[in-house]
């Protein structure tokens, strides 16, 4: 596949998502959900945000705002509180992508919701998330799942083509609630490679652990920007021992910071 710096090219200028994911880091899948299913999305979601939500534990739970419960941000670990969103990540079709495009058996450990509320969405600085992960090796997949029309204003995903082929870069904090750290640098080879991919509801991104991306903050004055995250590892990969204990570092500065 042949694609130039811009926006994500449609399905029929594509060849097989299999190869253009091994070849770019990244892969767009327009439709994979059709209207009914995101209709279905909807309610469930909002369903979780109203009955669910409020007993939620705070590190699962983030706002830009925290003393408004309108500028909700992200949510972490949904499929361990309701069945239908454990049914979304687990025996679907979602789970069998995600084995497709790594080789092999995979297993599902979160899903997220995401959102960049109109004019105070802040922007998502460059990382991978194969920092977050800790993983050797860093097989895994994250998919992200459009449940509003996004594009350039309200926020969309940039990957920089080719990227998860340099591995692991250095990151460094960022001060960015759920994204705490991102690279180090990003230089203008990263913006030159960068491909912006406008989505419509029920439109799936996938990208690879070390593909470099981000993305601007929702510059809209009525225009929400949510989605849902699904991460799934390959079952070959293994998370370090440091992992747990770096996290709950991050829980507690947060708490301690009063973000969360």
């Amino acid at each position: 596949m042949s694609m130039k710096t811009g926006t994500a090219q449609s399905d029929n200028e594509r060849g097989s998502p299999a190869l253009e994911f091994e070849t770019n880091g990244f892969i767009a899948l327009r439709k994979f959900m059709d209207p009914r299913e995101v209709s279905e999305l909807h309610e469930n979601v909002n369903r979780f945000i109203k009955q669910i939500v409020p007993d939620m534990p705070r590190e699962h739970v983030f706002y830009e705002d925290l003393n408004d419960c309108t500028s909700l941000k992200q949510l972490q670990q949904m499929f361990a509180y309701d069945d239908y969103f454990h049914q979304l990540m687990f025996g679907s079709k979602f789970e069998m992508l995600a084995s497709n495009l790594l080789g092999g058996k995979v297993r599902g450990v979160n899903l997220q919701y995401f959102n960049k509320p109109a004019g105070i969405g802040l922007p998502t600085p460059p990382h991978q998330d194969g920092f977050y992960f800790m993983l050797e090796p860093n097989a895994a997949v994250t998919m992200w799942l459009a449940l509003d029309d996004v594009d350039e204003e309200n926020g969309c995903v940039r990957y920089v083509k080719g990227s998860h082929k340099n591995g692991l870069q250095p990151h460094g904090a960022t001060g960015t609630l759920g994204f705490s750290k991102g690279l180090l640098e990003y230089p203008a080879d990263n913006r030159k490679n960068e491909i912006a991919c406008p989505a419509s509801p029920g439109d799936l991104l996938v990208h690879h652990a070390l593909t470099i991306h981000r993305a601007d903050g929702n510059r809209t004055r009525n225009r929400s920007r949510q989605s849902l995250g699904l991460i799934y590892y390959s079952v070959a990969a293994v998370e370090s021992r440091e992992k747990s204990a770096q996290q709950q570092a991050l829980m507690d500065q947060l708490k301690s910071a009063g973000k969360i």
